[in-house]
């Protein structure tokens, strides 16, 4: 893996000199975008609002419109001159229960891996975290951008995990959901039955993406002039009514396997 950041954890007055490493990565089909009429590659270009012509890479920089049509041009020295220790700095902020934050606020992990010089405070850091329970609430500067995550152990690492701030986690009061009133007992104690029925450990390698591999199979065979067919059966909501005889009959069928 590639670092794509180095710095430093300010634990108290403890320095860790840390990398930074992407801990995750997408599995997705890389699909090219076509003209319709003769399947001509499409590629995006950069043009200049006002003429027209394409703009190379190396030509282009980031400005703020400070009035109308009026900018400022940004350098990557004055993103990191607007606070340099921030910039180069894990601030851990507070430590808290893990199960205190919502899911909601968790974004993208990142693994922190020491330098040479780093070692023993990283170690340090990790045991403290172990032996607490607690994780840590740091802030830091990514990608000419503010950012607060959680500070947790996991195996022998210590990962960053990003998360949204509280402004960018919409709430759920404007949505029409139902009251607690409408189930009846009977109908809740059937659905406890079926979750102690589903209930396993948590395995993250039992679960695949096995869409990409039913995509790729209509890929193959539209490649060799092949008519394709849906796949499964479109599914159609419950009825109120019936709720208790699917329950009931939820219970009698085998467990679906994860993907």
């Amino acid at each position: 893996m590639r670092a794509i950041w180095s710095g430093s954890i300010n634990f108290g007055l403890v320095n860790i000199p840390v990398k930074l490493f992407s801990g995750s990565e997408s599995n997705t089909l890389d699909l090219d975008m076509l003209r319709k009429s003769d399947l001509c590659p499409v590629r995006y270009m950069k043009v200049c609002k006002y003429d027209g012509q394409e703009i190379p890479n190396a030509e282009i920089v980031k400005g703020y419109e400070y009035s109308d049509g009026r900018y400022v041009v940004l350098t990557d020295q004055d993103f990191e001159s607007a606070n340099v220790e921030k910039t180069h700095t894990i601030d851990i902020l507070d430590f808290v229960e893990e199960q205190e934050i919502d899911s909601r606020f968790f974004e993208k992990p990142y693994y922190l891996e020491p330098v040479k010089t780093g070692m023993k405070p990283y170690a340090l850091l990790r045991e403290a975290l172990r032996q607490s329970k607690k994780v840590g609430i740091a802030s830091y500067v990514l990608r000419n951008r503010g950012n607060i995550g959680v500070i947790k152990t996991v195996g022998e690492a210590i990962v960053l995990n990003q998360m949204r701030y509280q402004e960018e986690v919409r709430g759920y009061e404007v949505l029409n959901l139902p009251s607690s009133d409408n189930v009846r007992k009977q109908e809740v104690d059937l659905a406890l039955m079926l979750i102690d029925q589903y209930t396993s450990k948590f395995d993250p390698s039992k679960y695949k993406d096995t869409y990409v591999e039913d995509l790729k199979k209509v890929i193959e065979a539209k490649a060799q002039g092949m008519e394709t067919k849906p796949a499964g059966k479109e599914p159609r909501p419950a009825k109120v009514v019936d709720m208790m005889t699917l329950l009931k009959e939820s219970l009698k069928k085998q467990k679906p396997r994860a993907a």
